[in-house]
């Protein structure tokens, strides 16, 4: 293993799609770490093509039999997005045997363009898994450490020792950045929404302006966790509707955001069904609204919108690093009685508030309580995110855990 390497959650999900299934396709944002992983399990058995070059882009596009013919299996293929015209003879080539597993990894980081060819060409013979940027246990060395209500985990009560989450906040979570701490993140992050902007942007539907596009990002990022107002949004950039719904999608479509949508139940209470959107890198949040140091990022306005950027991104993170589509929602009422996170496992309803204070205290989950009032027989025992290091009882079936044992 390379001394720069960060074991993924997801090795364990894209090893056993690989026996399963001919073709794998793996997604997510740039800088993700798509590449290092595939190249890391696979390499040493497995050719390497990225479609990005003009040059190669133009031979599998031009002569797609002949670029096949040379590239023969197993074989990884980069930022197939590029060559979308590919798929169909990969198909083909897959069809000559269905029995081969494994042929073909293929990665790209636009999930709309590329969703659409896989599901027309590859459907039922790849798997789809996505790769986000770390999340805080990989990067601790933990990548399989189970959330704190699974099963399999204990959550002991007591103070663990003082470990200041802001500037891992303020800094962000890309691999790149996690393999070189003396980088300047605010650089990074900067030359990262460029690159975005012009790579990927540039290429999806619905997108003219690039400039007044940067602008949208960065009024996004100051209303993050809150209830979205497209047209409040729309007043502000002078442009429609419609405009914002368009590049809301192109934002989820590319892995920038998480759209975290209301829950519903039948109960005797108009809920909210306006969504919260959430950027999936936390650094990538302070960078856009301009926090430029951890204390800054701690002591400012946004203090309690970056902490539920954390949290929620680690929890998004952690469930599709297992190759499962996590299902989260927040709960608010017509009254104003909120849950910041409600985590639906299938059998039940995991309620999380999330606090910036590094001091826990059972008022903290009063939301909480309502909601197991309302929801009794569905709601499991709940828990308070915090940014201190007391895990502690809050009274009630509400545990307080940091964000550091999350």
């Amino acid at each position: 293993m390379s001394p720069s390497y960060i074991e993924r959650s997801l090795e364990t999900a894209i090893r056993r799609a690989a026996c399963e299934f001919p073709a794998v396709v793996l997604t997510g944002p740039r800088q993700s770490g798509k590449t290092t992983l595939l190249k890391h399990l696979f390499g040493e058995n497995y050719g390497y093509v990225s479609l990005e070059p003009p040059d190669i882009r133009a031979t599998a596009t031009f002569d797609p039999r002949g670029f096949l013919d040379f590239h023969k299996p197993p074989v990884i293929f980069d930022e197939v997005q590029y060559a979308p015209d590919l798929l169909p003879y990969i198909k083909e080539r897959i069809d000559e045997d269905r029995s081969s597993t494994g042929q073909y990894l293929l990665t790209g980081s636009q999930n709309l363009s590329l969703m659409e060819r896989v599901t027309e060409s590859l459907a039922g013979r790849a798997a789809m898994l996505t790769l986000l940027p770390l999340s805080r246990r990989e990067l601790e060395g933990q990548p399989d450490l189970p959330l704190p209500w699974e099963g399999t985990r204990a959550v002991l009560a007591g103070e663990s020792p003082i470990c200041d989450p802001w500037p891992g906040f303020q800094r962000g979570f890309f691999p790149e950045l996690a393999a070189q701490p003396d980088r300047d993140s605010g650089l990074w992050h900067a030359g990262y929404v460029q690159t975005y902007l012009e790579r990927d942007v540039r290429t999806l539907r619905q997108v003219g302006d690039l400039t007044q596009f940067q602008n949208f990002l960065r009024v996004l990022a100051a209303r993050s966790a809150q209830l979205l107002n497209l047209n409040d949004i729309s007043r502000d950039l002078g442009v429609a509707v419609n405009t914002v719904k368009a590049w809301l999608s192109v934002l989820e479509a590319t892995f920038q955001i998480i759209v975290l949508r209301p829950y519903f139940a039948n109960i005797g209470k108009r809920l909210v069904k306006t969504p919260k959107v959430y950027f999936t890198d936390v650094g990538t949040l302070c960078y856009l609204v301009g926090l430029e140091s951890a204390e800054h990022a701690r002591r400012g306005p946004m203090a309690g919108a970056l902490m539920e950027t954390a949290v929620i991104g680690e929890i998004f993170k952690t469930l599709t690093h297992r190759g499962i589509q996590p299902r989260l929602h927040f709960w608010r009422t017509s009254a104003g009685v909120e849950v910041d996170l409600l985590v639906e496992t299938g059998r039940e309803l995991i309620p999380v508030e999330i606090k910036a204070s590094a001091t826990p205290n059972p008022s903290m989950a009063k939301s909480i309580r309502v909601l197991g009032a309302d929801l009794s027989s569905s709601v499991s025992q709940g828990w308070l995110v915090h940014s201190g290091g007391v895990t502690a009882p809050l009274g009630s079936g509400v545990t307080a855990v940091p964000f550091g044992r999350l």
